[in-house]
Parts: structure tokens; sequence; C-alpha cells
């Protein structure tokens, strides 16, 4: 039997590419990879490392490719991602989908495979998502997608992402269903709690079955942050999970003023900045997702105590507090904190992202600290023989922008199972 011969596009560090061979493997299918491209170069390093194959750079500057029967792609998201702009195919990298496209076109394989960000279809209305399908059907290919959660397929990880499988001359069909599993880590404990999670067919992981257990030091926080903490939490450091530390936000929560970020705090002034973040959100001071610049006199609506321009006088000498004609409102200092997030071991991880993967934290064994890249891998399903890159830096933003293994390859397993025509 020939082997299958594929091209893997925007390959970043081969995920896609892993779980289609993985998945072919287990049906007695051979592979060849033809070619592989990829423009960042770190990236291709690590590709490299695993796949003994360096990626070509720029897609938009290969016309030619080899024959092939398969195109996997996971073409740029940031353009339609609930983190970006969503400018969509207004910005440049967008557009790349027409690069699939362009290839699709002229060398006909019989399957081809898309992931991209949930946001891929609701930008602009649907409009964007219908677009892509119009042209994929345009050119012959039968569509199914799916919307899937990781953690509804036993990867602790909250990050539901959209599959998109093309076939020429066969209808696909998929018998895994849609599933956006629970909306974040403390519904997902909830629901594991109650042994509500589905479907059964997969294990639920949680976070701390990814956990190392004795990671290097250097992911520790440090001594001064992690006494702050202590403070904050009196002494009971099991009240760090699910904890995240931002200053636009009230809940469950801790802010810099807190911790003592910019300088102690008395306890008149944490009391002000919190209820200056929980009130400037209210309607009647304005619709702005992230709060209002509020002016005294509003402020005295419900600060009611008459140290009040005391206490801003304070807080502005030490930088938790500006003014802006007139208007006070918190200095959000968020990317100052060494851990934004601390994740629960007994749920799941919030979603990985290039930009603070390397800021996502833990309170186990004793410890306070950083998640490792290897941890990272784990969240996203890369078994642990994946060589990871050994620059961190790059380590950590590589894995927020991966894919998730497993997903792709119980996608392309059910496909293989329930399309026996597909490679016949």
């Amino acid at each position: 039997m020939k082997p299958i011969r594929f091209v893997d596009l925007f390959a970043g560090t081969g995920g896609i590419r892993l779980a289609f061979e993985t998945a072919m493997k287990s049906h007695g299918f051979k592979t060849k990879c033809v070619k592989s491209v990829e423009i960042d170069t770190h990236a291709c390093s690590t590709y490299k490392l695993n796949f003994k194959e360096n990626p070509e750079g720029d897609i938009r500057k290969i016309k030619d490719f080899p024959d092939f029967d398969v195109l996997l792609a996971g073409f740029p998201c940031q353009a339609f991602s609930y983190a970006g702009k969503q400018r969509g195919f207004a910005d440049t990298r967008g557009t790349l989908f027409f690069e699939v496209e362009r290839i699709l076109e002229k060398y006909r394989p019989r399957f081809c495979f898309l992931e991209n960000v949930r946001g891929l279809t609701t930008h602009d209305n649907g409009r964007t998502f219908e677009t892509i399908v119009s042209h994929l059907k345009a050119l012959g290919y039968n569509i199914e997608y799916r919307l899937i959660n990781a953690s509804s397929m036993g990867i602790p990880q909250n990050r539901v992402r959209i599959y998109i499988v093309c076939t020429l001359g066969v209808v696909p069909n998929l018998t895994v269903e849609n599933n956006l599993g629970a909306a974040d880590s403390h519904k997902y404990k909830l629901r594991h709690s109650e042994m509500l999670i589905f479907p059964s067919e997969y294990e639920a992981k949680l976070v701390r079955d990814i956990l190392e257990p004795n990671p290097d030091s250097k992911y520790d926080c440090s001594p001064v942050f992690v006494e702050a903490l202590k403070r904050v939490v009196k002494g009971d450091l099991n009240k760090l999970h699910g904890i995240r530390l931002i200053d636009t936000r009230h809940g469950n929560s801790i802010h810099s003023w807190d911790i003592g970020q910019k300088g102690e705090c008395t306890p008149q002034e944490i009391l002000f900045m919190n209820l200056l973040i929980s009130n400037r959100r209210l309607q009647h001071f304005g619709t702005y997702q992230d709060g209002k610049a509020l002016t005294i006199q509003q402020i005295k609506t419900f600060y009611k105590d008459s140290d009040v321009e005391d206490v801003m006088k304070s807080l502005l000498l030490k930088g938790y507090l500006k003014e802006v004609d007139g208007k006070f409102n918190p200095v959000c200092g968020n990317m100052s904190f060494e851990v934004f997030k601390f994740l629960d071991p007994n749920s799941i991880s919030i979603t990985l992202t290039s930009s603070d993967a390397n800021r996502l934290g833990v309170y186990y064994n004793g410890r306070v600290r950083r998640l490792t890249p290897r941890e990272c891998a784990r969240l996203q399903g890369y078994p642990d023989s994946y060589i990871i890159n050994p620059e961190d830096t790059f380590a950590y933003k590589q894995f927020g922008n991966a894919v998730c293994v497993p997903v792709i390859t119980n996608i392309i397993t059910d496909l293989l199972e329930n399309t026996p025509m597909l490679f016949s």
C-alpha cells in the first residue's frame, strides 16, 4: 500500500500532523509528509527537533507542491479570535485562508482538515464562516464541522475550537457531536463532582493529572510574592485555587492593592479600591465593559467615609489610582503579576494563549509556582515523548498557539471508522 501523502500548512510545532499520523497509523495507514510550511522560525526549530525536517517559510511565496492526498492546516486565527480585534478578512492574516483555497483548487486532495478558533463561526455575524464554507463547497468539497471543547474529550483545558472536515468524492460521516463543554472551570468542577461529564468514552482528567511532581525551582514564585499572597489568604494557600489576579474585576480575585504591589495599602485604601472597581461598572455610571472613570461626587455615593479625599490622595501617590480631567480610575497593572491565574488542581485549566501561558500558576505539593512548559504541553495533549523547545519563552508561546492533539486524533479516527471509502 502506498503511503498517504500529506502537506502540513501553518504547521506551528506539528500538532495537527502528530494527531493525523497517530490516527492513520492506528488504522493501518502509512503516511508521508511531502511538504510542511511555517513562517515562525522558532516554531520551525521545534518542528525540526520532532520531525527531522525544517518547514518552508511564507506560504504566499510557495507556488508548487508535490502531489498529495491530504491537506492539513491550522490557518492563522488571530483575525477571528475573541482575544484579538476580530477584523477577519480585513486583517492580512485572515486572507491566508485564500492561500489554502488556492492550493486546494490546484491540487484537489481527497481530504482536507482545518482547525481554527471558535470566533471564526461568529465573526461578522457568521458571514466570514459562510464565505469559507461556500468557497470550499464551490471547489466540490463536502463539508462537516464540529465545535468541541477539549475538556469534553478528557483534556483538562477549557478550549473550544472549530474543526472542519472536507472530502472529495465521498460524503464525510462523523458521529462525534458538537460539545461546548462546561463554560468555565467552576462549572466543570460542579459537573465533575456530580458525575455529569460526558461523553463517557473519554476519561475525565483534571489539572492535577498533568502536574509534574517536582519541577525545577526556577518555576517557583518569588518569596516576596508568596508572602504577599499568604497575607491575603491568611496563611491558607489552598484558597489560591481558581483565584485570578486582576485589577479590573471583583469576585474571586486578588488585586495589586491587596498584595501591596506598588506599596502597602491601609484597610481603608483597600476598601476604597474594592468599592471603586465594583461600583464603576454599574449601569447608571455608564455601560463601558471595564467600567467608567468617576468624579469624586459619584465616588461619594458609595464610599461614604469622611476620609475619602485623604484616601484618594494616598492612592494617587502610590500609583493605584489615576486622575484624568477630574475623573478617577484604577491604574491596572495586570501584566506585572508573576501569576495572573492560579489553576485549581481539582478542575480544568482556562484556555492557554501564547501571550500568557508563562503566567499560569498553581499551588501544589506545598509550592506556589508557575506551570512548566511540559505541563502546558500536557494541557494540549502532547505526549511526553514530544521534544520541547529548549527556550522556555518560545515553548510557552508555542503551546499557547498549539492545537489540542487528542481532539484531532479522535475526530480523524471517527472519520476513518465511519467513512471507509475515504482512502480506499
